[in-house]
């Protein structure tokens, strides 16, 4: 009976030429609305070549000469201090938290933790805690989020000026688009009055997946920034679409897309596999579940993602902490569930939005979820700026404490790679 019901479920090959069919019509708006947007760059090996020439540290260097010149001899000192070796190395951290036992153990390598922390809204922060890593002989991550308004950091130099920071130390960031939605366009989305709109993602409503399309590809081919939130159905596979026509975009989903259930993650990798190019690769390169995925939840997504081929390529970023306020019921600390999966589930990142609740909800300015979306200027002008740096602070303590878990249990962790051999 069971082997009878599964049977009905194949997909007849007839509708991917009906899919097919559609995708290849020239009267096809929403494909030509696309395809005008890319052609406005060039074609998709003009737009690669122009954004890794934008992404090479002469380059980004060069933007924050002309935008944040006194950004430069930070910059300087930070890859000094790579070249010097004064971080902290794998196995000597290994061995501050083991003593004598870490020479004898093997740690697991092959399912490594992505240490991961956000969201990093200014250069300062890196500068910051790069002292702290050093004085302490902690880890810095090997992932950064940003969340912080496009425009606004591109003018003050503050966009350059982390990435260049990236190439530096060796580590993964994502930036967010000023095109998500939040500008006013989604008539459900106005705080608490209008708290449906929160549902289900934050909306990004009519040509906004165009808009988002074309904020891409100028910050891709400015800045070689590749690696940018994803939070919408529709600008999700307007990043399908785009890598599969040759752009080598690569996004991950953000929290706010709310997959938090196994049939969530088969629709959304099903569509990676869909759209994937023919050597098999995908955009989505992280994949951020809901803040209520349990590690069942977690397992068999492991498994679906295994079949289809993206063990390796999507990354599972999971929650371990969150902001105290907006976002999650607290106190909110998932570190013993992500100790206990990482010895079978490969490719998981353990993001950190949040210090160790005990320590945040004691601060005179918890950390808040809301804080991202500030003007600079409004932060300095209340006061703020220090609370929020140090807010950030507790959210790398918080990733380190997670490092000395996974290795107290035999398990490995990513850090930033250039930093800590």
């Amino acid at each position: 009976m069971t082997a009878d019901l599964r049977q009905r479920l194949a997909i007849p090959g007839d509708r991917l030429a009906d899919l097919n069919a559609l995708l290849l019509d020239p009267g096809t708006r929403v494909v030509n609305d696309l395809l005008e947007v890319v052609a406005r760059y060039g074609t998709p090996d003009e737009i690669n070549r122009r954004a890794r020439a934008a992404g090479e540290l002469p380059a980004l260097l060069e933007r924050v000469r002309e935008t944040q010149p006194q950004y430069l001899p930070d910059l300087a000192w930070l890859a000094d201090q790579r070249d010097r070796r004064a971080f902290v190395s794998v196995a000597d951290y290994r061995r501050a938290v083991l003593g004598e036992r870490a020479a004898a153990m093997t740690f697991r390598d092959d399912m490594a933790v992505t240490l991961e922390v956000s969201a990093l809204q200014y250069f300062p922060w890196v500068v910051a805690a790069a002292r702290r890593a050093i004085a302490e002989r902690t880890l810095m991550p090997g992932r950064w989020i940003r969340v912080r308004k496009m425009k606004e950091q591109e003018a003050d130099g503050d966009l350059a000026a982390v990435a260049a920071a990236m190439r530096i130390i060796g580590a993964s960031v994502v930036e967010t688009l000023d095109t998500k939605g939040t500008d006013g366009s989604n008539v459900h989305l106005d705080g608490p009055a209008t708290i449906t709109g929160y549902f289900g993602g934050v909306g990004q409503p009519n040509d906004h997946p165009l808009l988002w399309v074309d904020e891409y590809l100028h910050y891709y081919t400015t800045y070689g920034v590749r690696q940018v939130l994803n939070l919408n159905p529709g600008t999700v596979l307007a990043g399908y679409l785009l890598h599969r026509l040759g752009v080598d975009i690569e996004f991950k989903i953000s929290v706010f897309m709310g997959n938090d259930n196994p049939f969530a993650a088969l629709w959304t990798l099903s569509g990676a596999k869909l759209f994937a190019r023919d050597d098999g690769t995908t955009p989505l390169v992280g994949f951020n579940w809901s803040n209520s995925v349990d590690n069942t939840t977690l397992e068999i997504a492991a498994q679906i993602r295994r079949e289809l081929g993206f063990e390796d390529a999507v990354r599972f970023e999971h929650h371990i902490t969150e902001t105290q306020k907006s976002i999650v019921r607290q106190p909110y600390d998932r570190r013993d569930e992500l100790v206990a999966l990482a010895d079978h589930v490969p490719n998981i990142s353990a993001k950190h939005e949040g210090g160790d609740p005990a320590v945040d909800a004691a601060h005179p300015h918890p950390s808040d979820i809301l804080d991202y979306f500030r003007d600079k200027s409004e932060v300095i002008a209340s006061g703020d700026w220090d609370a929020l740096q140090d807010d950030f602070m507790d959210k790398l303590d918080a990733t380190n404490h997670t490092a000395r878990a996974l290795t107290e249990h035999g398990l490995s962790f990513v850090a930033a790679h250039e930093l800590h051999r």
